[in-house]
């Protein structure tokens, strides 16, 4: 090989390694974290890591923990067990905390908590060590990088709330934090608005290379702005993983609920299969012949064929609304003495009318079997 090619491949080589020892640094890490409010178990052996440039969410229902966690990794609550590891170091376990203010985590509040009396730029400086004209000139870089710095000498109450948002960024990323935490970022904000302004804030994360660690009870927000998702339920980590591991593999009926709407259909295992009105399922390795089982379809897992006749038909339209870029339609199947009422998900517009027969068949890389226990 010619001597060129030698050096170029020995170059990618050593780049490559340097990325992946880069990516593979473990900023925020927690280790068998417990805590209790009262004796009453908020968080429950909880270990996960963060690692430099990425971002994870928290995800689950509200009372779960996940607020619990980000007080703990800022240093606001003092561990029951466990410990806290930051960029190497230990800064709390159950004996000991270092202070919030000396751990170099920036926290980006739910309400934004700006200082009503100081304008933008103020506001963003506050949190720096450094002072003077640095310090001005630091303020103005990452109001430029949030793409606010034409609103440097105004105060909050003449911001929008997408704009006091970018504020309270701003303020978290100006003392260049190795560990950004983010609390619902986006509660305040309408659904158009808030679109925009996370896709905004990723940039400006994924710019920074600071890792983040945010929360959020909306599985579609997680999924956008999120490298990994940890599921949480009653301060348990049910399962951890990418965005799209989560939603096309969950390992229970909670985790698949929470990644979006779903129809359920119950039934028996018989033989490694589970036969329902929609046809055959096949049953996880771990259930036996008898057990109870619970089939968990998506939405949109469900295909409609318009104009079904005799036998072909095994459903009724009872409604179809649309609603933007889908439409739902609300479905009857009939199941001898009773019928079932699903829903489906299709895109755009359609020409369903009420009462219509129509075929309706599963597509099962998005209808997932699990136990009914679960």
């Amino acid at each position: 090989i010619p001597i060129f090619w030698k050096r170029h491949f020995l170059r990618q080589t050593v780049i490559l390694a340097m990325m992946a020892k880069r990516i593979c640094i473990r900023m925020l890490e927690f280790r068998h974290m417990s805590h209790a409010y009262n004796d009453n178990p908020s968080v429950r052996d909880v270990s996960f890591s963060v690692s430099e440039g990425e971002v994870v969410t928290l995800l689950g229902p509200s009372g779960c923990g996940k607020t619990t966690l980000l007080r703990l990794a800022a240093g606001l609550e003092r561990p029951r067990q466990g410990e806290i590891w930051l960029d190497g170091k230990l800064v709390s376990d159950a004996g000991m905390v270092v202070a919030p203010e000396t751990r170099g985590v920036g926290f980006m509040f739910q309400d934004y908590a700006l200082f009503p009396h100081l304008n933008v730029l103020e506001n963003v400086l506050f949190g720096l060590r450094e002072k003077g004209s640095a310090a001005t000139r630091r303020g103005l870089d990452v109001l430029a990088e949030t793409s606010i710095e034409h609103l440097a000498d105004s105060y909050p109450h003449e911001l929008s709330g997408g704009q006091q948002q970018r504020v309270a960024l701003a303020r978290a990323l100006a003392p260049r934090p190795s560990v950004i935490l983010l609390d619902e970022p986006y509660a305040g904000l309408d659904s158009r608005l808030r679109e925009r302004i996370r896709d905004q804030m990723l940039h400006v994360l994924k710019a920074a290379g600071t890792a983040a660690l945010m929360v959020t009870h909306d599985a579609e927000e997680a999924m956008f702005m999120s490298d990994n998702i940890i599921v949480m339920r009653d301060g348990q980590v049910q399962q951890t993983g990418r965005p799209v591991n989560l939603y096309c593999q969950p390992n229970s009926a909670f985790v698949a609920e929470f990644f979006g709407e779903v129809n359920r259909l119950e039934g028996q295992v018989s033989n490694g299969c589970i036969e329902t009105v929609l046809g055959t399922f096949d049953a996880p390795d771990r259930m036996q012949n008898g057990d109870a089982a619970s089939i968990v379809i998506r939405h949109e897992a469900l295909n409609i064929e318009p104009n079904g006749t005799g036998d072909d038909a095994n459903a009724f339209v009872m409604e179809a609304r649309l609603l933007g870029r889908a439409s739902l339609i609300h479905l009857s199947i009939p199941t001898g003495t009773s019928e079932l009422h699903f829903h489906a998900r299709v895109p755009g517009l359609n020409s369903l009318q009420t009462g219509s027969p129509v075929r309706v068949t599963v597509d099962k890389a998005q209808a997932f079997v699990f136990p009914s226990a679960d």
